[in-house]
């Protein structure tokens, strides 16, 4: 009940999602770094594309705004709380994240279904069971994302594409506020992006909530998208706000 009603005042506090003050932040054993000088104040509902080449600190940057990695210099806040403070693991369970590196080889056993539940964990307390609601909403999304026939399969013998399908399934079954997609289309084919990029769309719109999106492709996110921020070398070159 306390965590619950910290993350409450967390959502009361303040409008922004993400807020950013001149941070920079490094790799640890790293002198250079990774990105630099970065201010950004963004608000719900919202859909902000990051872009950029290789290297521009794209990850980094989305990682940072989660308080998974800690400015050196500068001060982040993730809907209003600082992410060097201890109240930012309570403050993340607002938010879902599906990273880059989102394969699994193909012994991973766990079924669909069971990956899918897996993004409910923070919502429980420990050893409370799937509820048939639980089973309904994970039905839903899974017809949502077109992969209500996978559910009974091993996730490891899943193509990337439908790997990639199912781990966004996982990050909306929570129903987060914010939600945090690393390179969420890189598998997945030309016309399934513009499906997806829409499933994306009217969540936030029907949930009030906030979406950053990492994607070398912008095209299938750019239309959707609120504001777009482009990285160079580190730095934020362009921001354009719709």
């Amino acid at each position: 009940m306390y965590r619950r009603a910290r993350v409450s005042e967390a959502l009361r506090r303040d409008s922004y999602v993400v807020e950013l003050t001149n941070v920079w932040v490094r790799y640890s054993g790293s002198g250079k770094p990774a990105i630099r000088n970065i201010t950004l104040s963004l608000r719900k509902p919202c859909i902000a594309l990051v872009t950029g080449p290789n290297g521009a600190g794209k990850t980094t940057l989305i990682e940072t705004c989660l308080g998974l990695l800690k400015p050196f210099r500068g001060r982040a806040k993730l809907f209003g709380v600082d992410t060097k403070s201890r109240k930012i693991v309570d403050v993340r369970k607002l938010c879902s994240y599906v990273p880059q590196d989102f394969m699994k080889p193909p012994y991973e056993s766990y079924t669909v279904r069971q990956v899918i539940a897996m993004g409910l964990t923070s919502t429980k307390t420990a050893f409370e069971p799937i509820t048939q609601s639980d089973e309904e909403n994970i039905m839903r999304i899974a017809r949502l994302l077109g992969i209500e026939d996978l559910l009974d399969k091993p996730i490891g013998k899943l193509s990337g594409g439908q790997q990639q399908r199912v781990f966004i399934a996982r990050a909306l079954i929570r129903n987060p506020q914010a939600l945090f997609l690393d390179e969420p289309f890189s598998s997945i084919d030309r016309d399934s992006r513009y499906y997806i990029a829409k499933v994306l769309k009217s969540y936030i719109e029907q949930n009030n909530a906030f979406a950053m999106v990492v994607s070398h492709d912008t095209e299938p996110i750019e239309s959707l998208s609120s504001i777009v921020i482009e990285l160079v070398d580190g730095t934020i070159k362009k921001v354009v706000e719709k």
